[in-house]
């Protein structure tokens, strides 16, 4: 159902007044405002059921209990609800508790975190990883940390990078150049231009989650070693998914030794929760030593880790779930296409149709909710540029045949009666 946009209080213009500030109403008209454009977060509170995933549970505006499909979890590879990743979390849990109770260098590190790590390094063919609670939390706290340490570091980072290396480099108070997406002579533009003395880090993703565009790894690595500078890839959206053992796409083309640093997930792919860096072990010292991200945070709980290194286990064993789960990305793409419906060509797993406008993005999003019992939420501003409002598909192991064909019919009719 359509969404009520609420009335502005009146008086709400003259927030700052000569004598005091009306806080509320200066809060009140930045939502109003949000909500006005289309681009106010509605959060669905999802029951999720292990069982019956993607299938989930919810209850409406008017209390009614409904259910849904939903098609835009991360959770590409249905490692969450794996029951060996489930038992091993429940396992620990029982026998180490459900906290860690400390930060890592007070109490914090356990003999599960010290085998995920070890995992991780391995997995990436790394020296040495460290484990954060979140992977955003991994890209701040690193890049930030390297700024500051490298003397008159220089960060140049791809315009679509996602926002927590957005906001690690501007909290390393470093000078940054922002290069064209995936544009190797613009960045080699900037690289001539800069001095062979100053310390640099090139910044980009293997694979940008609101296009779905996958960058030409192999060309900015040879660019970035021309230039003398390091090379920091985050692959949150790859690892798990490609690779002959789910290292990611950068593993997938055998430059594992020559890039620098590996921010990874551990909550898309592997269906845990947790991020880190994967790097040569002097890079991971200094940040295990002066990031104040790390320093500072309670670790997650031993089970957690433990869960985690169950799930890279299972992943990197089966040989065969990534090339099913590429098979699947391509019959439903086709099955999309038998339906008329376009999306943006990329050759990762992302799916995206783009609307291009908030507000019709989010009556979309609402009816196929409401109406077919289709979960996608609208993606729009600030996540893409204004304009670039779209929907983000992703498919899991889980969806069938006959989810992909009702998909397809159901987004065809609403975007039929929407655009």
């Amino acid at each position: 159902m359509e969404r009520a946009l609420e009335t502005l209080p009146s008086g709400s213009k003259e927030i700052i007044g000569l004598k005091s500030v009306d806080y509320n109403s200066y809060f009140t008209t930045k939502i109003f405002h949000l909500k006005e454009e289309g681009n106010y977060r509605y959060f669905l509170e999802v029951n999720k059921s292990a069982q019956h995933f993607p299938k989930f549970y919810y209850e409406n505006e008017l209390g009614e209990k409904k259910s849904a499909v939903n098609w835009c979890s991360n959770d590409y590879l249905c490692m969450s609800i794996h029951e060996e990743v489930i038992s091993k979390l429940s396992f620990v849990s029982h026998k180490s508790g459900a906290g860690s109770s400390g930060t890592r260098n007070i109490s914090g590190t356990t003999i599960h975190h010290r085998e995920l790590e070890n995992t991780l390094a391995d997995l990436h063919k790394k020296e040495s990883a460290l484990f954060f609670s979140g992977a955003y939390l991994a890209n701040l706290t690193a890049l930030s940390t390297l700024g500051k340490i490298l003397p008159d570091c220089v960060m140049i980072s791809d315009e679509q990078n996602h926002a927590s290396i957005i906001e690690g480099i501007k909290a390393s108070g470093c000078e940054k150049y922002v290069f064209r997406h995936n544009n190797l002579e613009h960045l080699e533009q900037i690289l001539a231009d800069l001095s062979p003395s100053l310390p640099k880090i090139v910044v980009f993703e293997s694979i940008y989650s609101m296009s779905g565009s996958v960058a030409p790894i192999k060309e900015l690595i040879k660019l970035a070693k021309k230039y003398n500078a390091l090379t920091y890839v985050d692959e949150v959206h790859a690892v798990g998914l490609y690779g002959d053992d789910g290292a990611g796409i950068t593993s997938s083309l055998g430059l594992d030794h020559e890039i620098d640093i590996i921010n990874g997930t551990l909550a898309k792919g592997f269906g845990v929760i947790g991020g880190y860096i994967a790097a040569q072990k002097n890079i991971v010292d200094v940040i295990r030593s002066f990031g104040s991200g790390f320093i500072f945070t309670t670790s997650l709980p031993p089970a957690v880790c433990s869960a985690a290194n169950k799930s890279i286990e299972l992943l990197r064993d089966n040989k065969r779930i990534r090339p099913a789960y590429q098979n699947k990305i391509k019959r439903f793409r086709l099955v999309l296409t038998n339906e008329g419906l376009s999306f943006a060509p990329n050759t990762s797993h992302i799916t995206i149709v783009t609307v291009g406008d908030s507000l019709k993005c989010r009556k979309i999003s609402d009816k196929l909710l409401d109406e077919y019992g289709i979960y996608i939420q609208p993606i729009n501003y600030p996540t893409v540029k204004r304009g670039e409002e779209c929907l983000r598909i992703t498919l899991s192991m889980r969806h069938e045949e006959s989810d992909m064909l009702y998909f397809a019919k159901s987004l065809k009719q609403v975007l039929n009666e929407i655009i």
